[in-house]
């Protein structure tokens, strides 16, 4: 992991770019966390942040100028609700390929007051339903999504899908249940502990085999360890179940022999 230090921040590459903006290249630099962005003083409109390791759009300095912003290829699955204060003249954002799962997640980009263009391209967040509706009823100067125009068409659609806030947090909810194959989990599910399954004890049956299998074991050795099966609840591989129910022949000839004693006895 490398920090953004203020001297890597320094001997970066900066440039004019083809918009002739003043733009600094922070590019493929295993940055985990956004620092130290005051020793640009403020001296450029565009910052390249892309193949990265960062997790969180947070800790921005004031950045009057900045304009774009480039984050594709990170590890992005939380978002600053303050960003806007420090980034009041944003209008670019690309967030390609990061890690945004649920419709929430990009509600504090409605604090950044002039955001015209976005894209969320590879995020799990644009499988959900009604994903693309949602960004444009929350950001209402978008222009541009995921390299798309907005269209009147879809801002009218948006305002009345999303009329009411019950209606939006009703999306926001079905978006948290919606499961998409191969989605990465948030952070707020993966800090959940998985609950230890319950180990299943053995049924009455498996228990009556194992006694009988006590019965006729022929060494010490074998008794031991089917006892030692019985009080733990852990049926042995090696019992063989089926016979269980299985009737021994010699018994239905006994007991006819029974029978028939009673019979012979009234008969004399």
């Amino acid at each position: 992991m490398v920090r953004l230090t203020a001297d890597l921040i320094w001997k970066s590459p900066h440039f004019f770019n083809a918009l002739r903006e003043r733009e600094l290249d922070l590019r493929g630099n295993k940055i985990a966390v956004i620092e130290n962005l005051g020793a640009t003083e403020d001296q450029f409109d565009a910052i390249d942040l892309s193949d990265n390791e960062i997790v969180k759009l947070e800790n921005f300095p004031n950045l009057n100028r900045l304009g774009t912003l480039f984050l594709n290829n990170n590890r992005i699955t939380r978002i600053n609700p303050n960003v806007g204060e420090f980034l009041p003249k944003l209008h670019s954002l690309v967030l390609t390929n990061n890690r945004l799962v649920n419709l929430v997640e990009i509600d504090p980009l409605a604090s950044l007051p002039k955001l015209q263009y976005l894209s969320l391209l590879d995020n799990n967040i644009t499988k959900k339903p009604n994903y693309r509706l949602y960004v444009i009823h929350k950001l209402k100067a978008l222009r541009l999504l995921d390299f798309k125009k907005v269209k009147q068409k879809e801002r009218i659609e948006a305002a009345s899908l999303f009329a009411s806030e019950e209606a939006e947090e009703e999306a926001k909810k079905e978006s948290v249940k919606t499961f998409v194959p191969g989605e990465v989990p948030s952070a707020h599910e993966e800090s959940k502990e998985e609950e230890p399954s319950k180990p299943v004890g053995p049924t009455p049956e498996q228990i009556i085999a194992i006694k009988a299998a006590i019965v006729n074991s022929q060494t010490l050795e074998e008794v031991a360890r089917l006892e030692k099966a019985l009080q733990s609840g852990q049926v042995p591989a090696d019992l063989n179940l089926g016979n269980i129910n299985k009737k021994n022949p010699t018994d239905d000839h006994d007991a006819s022999k029974e029978n028939d004693g009673p019979a012979d006895m009234e008969q004399e």
